[in-house]
């Protein structure tokens, strides 16, 4: 299926960008945003606009949001670009995940992917055949964890990626988030307590070396 103007799975295209960096309160998610097209502009970018509108609305906060054309390596870099700030929490791309030719999305993505999240496209081809029928046929998604950083990778129209939005992105990362983090959390507190452990060692042995236990004589 393409993603034309009578699909409710289409893309969005190339433009500017725009870049935030605030400091989030632990609430409040940073979301990177990029939109995949070729005939349109960051101001007509309505799947854009949907998805800014969704977390938005939740008090999540757009840290970045780019507008860019359907070029492979572009795409990758930015995305890439994305996961490694560390003001965001979520990096989610709408457009040019069709079967079109130049439709090249999820092959951009896909490498950058460490985890996958499967269910994440068999939800989203659910509830997109029960609101547009059999035309979801045609449209590839996919959602990962890399990093800590989630990626959902969605269709351009804007009514495809505001139901994803809405319906799962919006309530659901807050605690994918949390969840893809908590090891890491962990982790530290591991490292923490190796080097706490390593320090009383050497203090221990420096005292021990002292005469009279270490008392001044």
């Amino acid at each position: 299926m393409n993603e034309s103007s009578d699909s409710p799975l289409e893309p969005s295209p190339a433009g500017t960008a725009i870049e935030s960096t605030t400091t989030e309160t632990p609430d409040t998610l940073g979301i990177g945003l990029v939109t995949i097209a070729d005939d349109r502009s960051l101001e007509s970018d309505a799947a854009g606009k949907a998805i800014v509108s969704a977390f938005t609305e939740a008090g999540h906060e757009v840290v970045m949001r780019e507008h860019v054309g359907r070029e492979h390596d572009t795409v990758q870099s930015i995305v890439s670009r994305m996961i490694d700030r560390g003001d965001v929490d979520v990096v989610v791309t709408a457009g040019a995940t069709s079967i079109e030719p130049d439709d090249i999305t999820i092959e951009a993505v896909q490498p950058l992917i460490e985890k996958s999240l499967t269910t994440f496209s068999e939800l989203f081809t659910h509830l997109s055949y029960e609101a547009h029928g059999s035309r979801v046929v045609g449209a590839r998604t996919i959602s990962g964890v890399t990093e800590g950083t989630l990626i959902f990778v969605l269709p351009g129209n804007a009514d495809a990626a505001e139901l994803a939005a809405t319906e799962i992105l919006v309530p659901e990362s807050p605690n994918l988030v949390e969840l893809a983090r908590d090891g890491d959390d962990s982790e530290d507190t591991e490292k923490a307590a190796a080097a706490s452990d390593d320090s009383t060692a050497a203090i221990e042995s420096d005292e021990a070396a002292k005469p009279n236990g270490g008392e001044d004589v």
